[in-house]
């Protein structure tokens, strides 16, 4: 059965009407949401939030490397030091090197661009941030519902947003209603605000909608692989910030590697890889596990142990690949709508920071009485805050990386250390571009084959082993969430010109190509691996993938990550 036909069999689902309803229970959605409760109290009104998590706890989902600028969340809470939120550790230093396969050049501290210096931040686990917004938000009378996944948008007649509905539970694989069906439920509100992260699935739906992205550069995104270990005490440097450059991609990709020291003896480590990427036959997962290989990664692991492994997209594009960010009855905030900063390889701030103003702009709205509006109030802000300055100083960052890796480092450098000496605030030049990531790769005979070395199980680790320590798990029995629109183009197509990429950018081990009795090769897809983290719907060269919600519930469980 279709949706459209359970709906009309088992229908109408039950209603609930907010105020305000969030979709995502990340640092954009709950500081929207905490902002808002801090609004009305101040004002003494009441409103009504609900914020909805896929995830099984505010926190499950969430991956970032993190060190975060605390600039946004002294604004949400000033005190928050008094009030015990997990930013533990400052940093103490920053490094980076530029790696060749044997050996590193660190940069000297005097030529580390502005984007690099971390004086004031923290190195973090967001994932614990996460859960302790999500507890400020409670206490605020914010109503969380973890484990429901929005899966619909809502409409009214006049084509604004209504709000959203959850996916039904209990389908299984042949779409056909089970013992334990339970149809999804409808949750309206004044205005609905899209947190979902980078390449939300409802957000992308609203995008073309709406056309928010008409005139925009296309959006750029790579994808960031994380473990987190536990080191021997005697070389743990607690605060210490290292970021690579270099080895194991060639000049031509864009890519680098990060390793931060918690405290505790822990250390938070992984490599980025941009998706716009050419050779179908390299692994974003296996040129992570090759970086840690390097006499400067290496020697740390030794006789450590891993405790937790994710994978996420992450928003690349910049300011000039920003959508528009409202439309009729709503709102997308941080990574949904693409505001992280990839030259400071930093979004919670500026998620935190975009959450507020929205929740701004709500609020005033809510007071004239206004619903399903459009909320210009949250741009106008956003072109008058911090955020958009800074922004606007990295708007050409990975720009410069699309021209190879030397132009890249020198650019930034021109543009993070000289302009600013200078006295400029942004660059006074602006480069484009018009590719979208998935079409960039090149056909597989036209590249050089990469062969990957084994994994020793100690340093390096294969797909399944890594999957299983990010505690994935979904109701096997329900339909697969990652749906073909043709189900004969991974093999016409994918596997015949570009060499099969789904079974090497995936991270988890999802996409795999197997032979049938006739010996003619079919994909197989092996959902339950998913960790959501999105690669496939950007990268697929002829977007066939798309990603849609699971059951609520389902996915990783990261646990200090």
């Amino acid at each position: 059965m279709t949706p459209q036909e359970i709906l009309a069999q088992f229908g109408p689902r039950e209603s609930m009407e907010y105020d305000v309803v969030i979709v995502g229970a990340g640092p954009a959605g709950l500081s929207t949401a905490i902002r808002l409760k801090q609004q009305a109290e101040k004002a003494g009104k009441e409103i009504n939030v609900v914020v909805l998590e896929k995830g099984s706890e505010p926190g499950a989902h969430i991956l970032s490397g993190a060190v975060m600028d605390p600039i946004a969340m002294s604004e949400l809470f000033p005190n928050w030091k008094e009030l015990g939120a997990p930013l533990n550790q400052p940093v103490t230093a920053d490094q980076v090197l530029v790696l060749t396969e044997t050996g590193a050049i660190a940069t000297p501290q005097a030529l580390i661009p502005n984007n690099f210096h971390n004086e004031g931040n923290y190195v973090i686990s967001l994932g614990n941030v996460t859960r302790w917004l999500a507890q400020q938000a409670e206490n605020l009378g914010v109503e969380i519902f973890p484990g429901f996944a929005a899966a619909e948008v809502l409409y009214n007649d006049d084509g604004s947003v209504k709000g959203v509905a959850t996916g039904n539970m209990g389908i299984n694989k042949q779409g056909e209603v089970t013992d334990n069906f339970q149809l999804g439920m409808e949750l309206l509100g004044k205005y609905t605000v899209f947190a979902e992260g980078a390449r939300g699935h409802l957000g992308k739906q609203l995008i073309a909608k709406f056309k928010l992205d008409q005139g925009k550069d296309p959006q750029s995104y790579a994808i960031g692989i994380k473990e987190l270990w536990e080191i021997d005490p005697a070389k743990a440097q607690p605060g210490l910030v290292v970021h690579t450059a270099g080895w194991p991609m060639d000049t031509s990709t864009y890519g680098g590697g990060f390793l931060y020291h918690l405290e505790d003896n822990k250390v938070t480590l992984g490599f980025v890889t941009g998706l716009d990427y050419r050779n179908p036959w390299l692994s974003p997962f296996e040129e992570m596990q090759r970086w840690k290989t390097h006499p400067s990664i290496k020697p740390l692991l030794e006789g450590a142990k891993r405790l937790s492994y994710g994978a996420r997209a992450i928003t690349a594009g910049g300011i000039l690949s920003l959508p528009k960010t409202v439309f009729p009855g709503g709102a997308l905030v941080g990574c949904d709508a693409g505001y992280l900063n990839a030259a400071r390889i930093k979004g919670s701030h500026a998620a935190m920071k975009t959450g507020m103003l929205c929740a701004d702009a709500i609020f005033e709205a809510l007071n004239a009485n206004r619903q399903h509006d459009e909320l210009s109030a949250y741009p106008a802000s956003f072109d008058k805050s911090w955020l958009k300055e800074e922004l606007d100083t990295s708007k050409n960052f990975k720009q410069w990386f699309k021209k190879g890796m030397y132009v890249g480092m020198i650019m930034t450098g021109v543009e993070h250390w000289l302009l600013p000496k200078l006295g400029f605030k942004s660059p006074p030049w602006t480069i484009h571009r018009t590719e979208a990531d998935h079409t960039r790769l090149l056909p597989a005979a036209q590249c050089a084959k990469i062969e990957y070395p084994k994994p020793d199980g100690k340093i390096t680790f294969d797909r399944l082993s890594s999957v299983f320590i990010s505690n994935t798990n979904h109701e096997e029995h329900q339909p697969a969430h990652l749906t073909l629109k043709d189900a004969s183009v991974p093999v016409n197509l994918n596997l015949s010109k570009f060499a099969g990429p789904e079974s090497r950018y995936c991270p988890a081990g999802v996409y795999e190509f197997v032979k049938n009795e006739d010996n003619s090769d079919r994909l197989q897809i092996n959902a339950q691996n998913c960790v959501h983290c999105k690669t496939c719907d950007i990268k697929d060269p002829s977007q066939n993938i798309v990603w849609i919600t699971p059951e609520g519930g389902g996915g990783p469980n990261y646990a200090g990550m």
